[in-house]
């Protein structure tokens, strides 16, 4: 299958290299082309703007846009849309806020453009061992496309959830738990860290993957990253970014009277990492040695 493929970052170039291994003629484009040249010298068919991947991708045209959500989407579906002929078919694989699938669904189903939107997990190993789809829109448009999602995924690895936004809903969903399941890791780690014991934390690591209740791929990156960066990870900051998933997982939450404890502290703890000295645990140490004389540590 022949389509265009706008957005070459780490995670799209690797997806750009599966489904050309694969047999799929693969039109890309990306904003500075030196990536572009260097996916073309792998396989892929080089394309430098937008119109010139459109004309050479035949109709019914399929794009898929991985570029980051929100405004630098925006700009590339309505680049695309100076171009694209009823018919034709947008797949967004970023990670956007469900919102804006069913904003632009309809806006461009009344334009005669198909828009599926495909909640992408994997990361940084997809290349080898595939990706997770999670696929909303309309069935007949989502249909024709089976032949990239199944070279993209790994066996059982794609499932076409619902209709517009579904895919993006449930990777969303997927993300905030992803949030709480790191973070009770985080925690069982640090509390060994700081036991009387001298723990071998990786080799833990690897203990509990063998038949333990708790284990999962996110415990084996653990003990890879206790490999490389050794027991105190001195060389990692502990500043932990949100890419915006876990914050619509906890307002959703709210939205309907869902009580996710677990998924909005987690999300809390991400704040909490960015700040080199809390505000608020100044106050809290004031306060104690206000009402009991408890003792302050002063810089």
């Amino acid at each position: 299958m022949r389509i265009g493929f706008i957005g070459l970052g780490r995670m799209g170039a690797n997806m750009v290299r599966r489904l050309i291994r694969d047999g799929h003629e693969i039109v890309v484009y990306n904003r500075t082309p030196e990536k572009t040249r260097e996916i073309a010298g792998e396989g892929a068919i080089a394309s430098f703007s937008i119109e010139e991947m459109v004309g050479m991708l035949e109709g019914p045209r399929a794009v898929w846009i991985m570029v980051p959500a929100g405004d630098a989407t925006e700009a590339q579906i309505a680049e695309l849309m100076e171009h694209l002929q009823p018919g034709d078919t947008i797949i967004d694989g970023g990670n956007t806020n469900f919102h804006d699938d069913q904003r632009r669904h309809p806006d461009l189903k009344g334009k005669g453009i198909n828009y599926v939107d495909a909640g992408v997990s994997g990361g940084i190993w997809g290349l080898q061992v595939g990706y997770c789809l999670m696929v909303g829109g309309d069935k007949d448009a989502v249909d024709p496309l089976l032949p990239i999602f199944t070279t993209l995924a790994p066996p059982n690895g794609y499932m076409h959830v619902g209709g517009p936004g579904a895919g993006h809903y449930v990777k969303m969903v997927h993300n905030g738990i992803e949030y709480g399941l790191m973070q009770a890791y985080a925690e069982g780690f640090e509390i060994m860290h700081a036991s009387d014991y001298d723990l071998d934390l990786g080799a833990i690591s690897e203990l509990w993957m063998q038949g333990s209740v708790v284990r999962s791929w996110l415990l084996e990156l653990a003990g890879r990253a206790f490999r490389a960066n050794g027991r105190d990870l001195e060389h990692i900051k502990g500043w932990v970014a949100d890419s915006g998933e876990g914050r619509w997982t906890v307002q959703e939450s709210i939205d309907r009277d869902v009580p996710a404890p677990v998924i909005t502290l987690s999300l809390q703890m991400r704040f909490r990492s960015r700040q080199p000295d809390s505000y608020g645990a100044k106050v809290l140490a004031a306060l104690r040695n206000e009402f009991g004389g408890h003792e302050v540590k002063t810089e």
